[in-house]
Parts: C-alpha cells; structure tokens; sequence
C-alpha cells in the first residue's frame, strides 16, 4: 500500500533493478540486446504506469474540493504510517463522538426535543450515568411528561381546575390533579425536596408545578418538553404560601386533630405541612389511610425542607410501583436529579469555566466539601486536622515530607486536582500552602483550589445561589468526594455525581473525632426528620428496621436513607 502511495519510492526500486539486470548480462550480447528491449518495454510500461497514476491523483485531488473531506479520504493521501496514526484518533473520536450522541439522551433518561442552545448544560454533560435507569422509569416518565403537556400551566385542563380552586367547588370529573411545591428553605434542601415531590407527583399520576421564589428561575432550566413546570404568576394561591403553616385552616394535620377530614367532603385544596418541625398528625402523610383521602383532592400545596423518599418506600401502596421504578435502591436520586436539575446558561459557564482551569488537565480530580456548625468565625484547626487526616489516612491525598526536598521530575507524576468548597477560605489556603511549601512522599502533584469563599451562608442572594449550585454541580465531577455530615449540599453533590463519598463525622467538643470520617454504604442523601410511626400497627416503631433497603444514616443516627438490597 505505502510503495503505491509513495511514487518516489517506486522509481528508486525501479532504477536499482534495471541496474541490477544490466550487470548480469555483459557477457551474452544476445542476452543484452533482449535486456535492453525489455527494459525500453519496461520503460514504457513505467512510464504509462507514473502517467495514469498522475491522472488518478489530479482526479482525487479535485474530488477534494468538490466533495465534502471525511476522514477516509484525507488520510488516503498521506503515508500508511500516518495514515494508521490519524485513523487511530479519528476512530476514537468517531467514537467518542458516537457515545456522546447516544449518550446525550442519559440512556433515555432525557426526553428529547430542546432547544440546545437554551440550556447547554442538558444535552452537554461532562459525566455520565452511574448505571443504567430502569426501562420502566423511562417509559413513566415520558407518560408523565404527555401527562404534564396535558394539564400544564393554561391549558384547557388547568385552567378549569384553577377556576374550581377559587370558587371552592369541584367539579364531577377532573382529568388532572397537582401538586404544587412551595420554594422554602436553602437551595440544597430546595433540590432535595424538589426532587421528593416530584417522585410523589409520579407515585399519584399528579402534575407537580414549581413556585419559582426568589431565583429558581435564575437557577434551573425547564425538564418538561413543551410545557413550563414553573407555577404561573396569576396562581390564586400564591400570595398565602409565606404564610401557611400548621394552623392554616387547610393544613392536613391539623384537619386529622379537628376530624375535618371526612370521604363525603373533599377541599379543593390541602396544605401539606412537612417541615422538620412538623407533628404526629402532619406525619400521618406518610400512612396510606391517608393518601386515599388526599388522592381525591385536585390541589396539594407541599412545603418541606426533609428529602422524604425514604418513606415513600415504607408505603404498601407505594412499593410495587417504585420497584418497577427503582431497581437498584440507591440511585432514586441520582436518576430523579439528572432529569430534573440542569443549571441554566448562566451558571453552566461557572461550571465550565472552572473546570476547564482548574480540574480538566487532572489525573484525579477530589472533591472536599466543607460545611461547618460552629457559630463562631473560623478556619477550627480542629476542623483541618479532620480532613487532612481523613484524606491521607485514606489514601485519598498523599503526605507531604517536611525534612527532605524531593523532587519529582517534571511530566511523569501523577497530578490530583482538589476543589474544595466552604464558606471560609481559611481550610483552603492551608491545605494549598502545604502542600507548595513541601514535596509529598508519593512525588505526585497536588493542585488546590477553591471557587468562592461566601463568609455565610445568604439564601435569598440570587448570585450566592448561583455560586453555589455551580460548586454542587463541580464537586459532583470529581472522582473521589469528601463531604460533611448534615449538609445536604454534600448529598446533593453525591447523588448527582453517582458518588460514594467519604463523609467527615461531625466534630463533638471542638476535637476532630477518631476515626474521622468513614466511606458511605450508599449515594442517596438522608432523611433527616423521618416519622418513628408503623401505621398498620399504629403504634412507634423504628422504621429503620422494616424493611432491607431503607436504612439509618451513616452520619445522622436517627435519619433514614435508601441502600441497595
């Protein structure tokens, strides 16, 4: 292949032959003069050959610019080592690219049909999927998005419900019911509880619609194909959601304490207290007595700051359903929060900003988030002597040597790229300087950097929202996590990454806690105010103890979370 690419080549092998022959035959002059005919004939035959040969290549070159290049095409002119270079990486990012097209979708996760250009962060993810979503969640979910095309804000269906809502009435039959989720709390609870919601909307064929608040707007792009999920700013109700509360008049628990709630008599609204702060009766939303008598009301009004799907799947009426959904117990939020939550335009360039500077060129990438409860102004040495001994005692990061100046040559060490988040600088800089100041032992390269140092947290800040959806969304594409106890900024940042992180138990006494920190059984966030209520038996109970999949937290003993069977 390469001799009849490389014409030059061939007239050398050419040249040395004839010369070879012409020796052979000086003594047989009859053998001469046939030689030197054979090689006119030859040189005739040669010469054809380089002239069709030109002509071959006048016409591929002109090919070239009438025909679009791929890659067979281009390397076809070049040399076969070349050729086999340049064939190698186009196969790979033939591939690449090919996985990515397929991939874009997550497996079917996504439904396809946006506008890229309107939310690049959808269809442009640097992770993948930890495993593959059910077929039987796909297919619900795209019922429930016809569902939610049917029955979204101003349609026909919607417009007829609202109308009852005002006046009080229902109507004989209602094609859809909803549940509105109320924005309530810090935007890491917010995630939670959004994602909490919506798997309840899917468990009772609801729509769930979303009160934007302050910023969500600002924050999360549209997942329903067609149809906002954002509730519209004529909703009736909207104006009374900062004040429900466990003695507003419509507010389920407190119908259970007065006996209000009676099969003859359905509201057209119910308000769903489901805060940490709630009571025995609000906690009654958990039993399925209670879910038939709210599964005929058209208006849910959910306020929580509590990821209560563990729950959910203590629930008869829930559990056959949510196996079909969720095979594997311990990615219900991993698969729910890669469908719901992708940041919009504006945050996606934090996100890729940073991590094309700061993580992309990395061997590793470790994710250390911080999340302190002590009142007073840090960086808690107590708190640093935590991470870095949770870090190297789990090989995570490496020692550094203080008595000798190794130098590792440059290029050939693996390099680990740290972003740490807090709200205080302090535990960054230390950990940084430590490790420019000394060599490590391992002679690999730490870099350590942090995006944003808040000083406190600012909840209703849009820009502080925005800062830290992006630190969520980059702690998430790291390879190894470390995260603190009771945040659910770390949960969020696990789930959505499909990460087992190494969690820092929380420090008692102002002295970092030995072990201190231990690795998670599963990825799914923590219910921090389960009910202890066994509604059959209707007595307490631990209900950590039901059933094989639902657990107590690694980091809060009294909390729930969901494991794998």
């Amino acid at each position: 292949m390469q001799e009849s690419l490389n014409p030059t080549t061939n007239m050398k092998r050419f040249h040395t032959k004839n010369h070879d022959d012409h020796d052979e035959v000086l003594s047989d002059s009859h053998t001469r003069s046939s030689s030197i005919s054979n090689r006119k004939c030859s040189l005739f035959t040669s010469t054809r050959f380089f002239a069709s040969l030109f002509v071959i290549t006048l016409f591929l070159c002109s090919l070239s610019f009438i025909l679009p290049s791929s890659p067979s095409t281009t390397t076809a002119t070049t040399t076969l080592n070349l050729k086999q270079t340049q064939q190698q990486g186009l196969s790979s990012d033939a591939s690449d690219s090919g996985e990515f097209i397929k991939d874009k979708l997550l497996g079917g996760l996504l439904a396809a049909g946006f506008d890229d250009k309107s939310c690049l962060s959808r269809y442009h993810s640097v992770k993948g999927l930890s495993g593959n979503p059910s077929p039987y969640l796909i297919s619900r979910l795209r019922k429930y998005e016809a569902l939610h095309k049917k029955c979204g804000p101003y349609t026909e269906s919607y417009n007829k419900t609202v109308k009852d809502l005002g006046s009080g009435h229902l109507s004989e039959s209602l094609d859809c019911k909803y549940v509105v989720w109320i924005s309530f709390s810090g935007l890491g609870n917010r995630i939670l509880t959004l994602a909490s919601a919506f798997l309840y909307a899917l468990l009772t064929n609801r729509v769930l619609l979303v009160d934007p608040g302050v910023d969500m707007v600002d924050l999360f792009c549209e997942p329903i194909p067609d149809v906002s999920w954002f509730l519209p700013p004529d909703f009736p109700l909207t104006s009374q959601f900062h004040s429900f509360n466990q003695k507003s008049d419509h507010c389920h628990g407190k119908m259970l304490k007065n006996k209000a709630v009676t099969n003859s008599k359905v509201p057209s609204s119910v308000y769903l207290h489901l805060v940490h702060d709630y009571d025995d009766e609000d906690k009654l939303f958990f039993c399925d007595e209670e879910q038939k008598f709210l599964q005929k009301v058209p208006w849910l009004m959910m306020k929580t700051d509590n990821y209560f799907i563990p729950s959910l799947f203590l629930m008869p009426s829930f559990d056959q359903e949510l196996g079909n959904l969720f095979p594997n117990k311990e990615k219900v939020f991993h698969f729910l929060g890669r469908y719901l939550f992708h940041p919009t335009n504006n945050v996606w360039g934090f996100v890729t900003r940073y991590y094309q500077a700061y993580l992309a060129n990395a061997d590793e990438r470790v994710g250390i988030q911080i999340r302190v409860f002590d009142t007073r102004t840090g960086p808690f040495q107590y708190v640093l002597d935590q991470i870095l001994a949770c870090t190297t005692k789990e090989n995570i990061l490496p020692n550094v040597d203080k008595k000798h100046d190794i130098i590792s040559s440059l290029g050939n060490s693996k390099s680990k790229a740290v972003l740490m988040t807090s709200l205080n600088s302090g535990y960054f800089e230390k950990i940084r300087d430590m490790y420019w100041e000394y060599p490590t032992v391992t002679g690999e390269v730490i870099s350590v950097s942090q995006p944003s140092h808040e000083g406190h947290q600012q909840t209703e800040k849009q820009i502080h929202n925005q800062k830290a959806w992006a630190e969520m969304y980059l702690l998430s594409l790291t390879d190894v996590l470390v995260t603190s106890s009771w945040s659910t900024f770390g949960y969020v940042a696990q789930g959505l990454g499909g990460l087992k992180p190494w969690i820092l138990y929380k420090p008692e006494n102002e002295t970092a806690p030995d072990p201190p920190c231990r690795r998670v059984t599963s990825m799914e966030p923590c219910f921090h105010a389960p009910p202890f209520y066994d509604c059959k038996a209707k007595r307490g109970t631990d209900t950590g103890a039901l059933v094989p999949h639902v657990r107590h937290c690694e980091d809060m003993s009294w909390g729930l979370k969901l494991v794998d069977n």
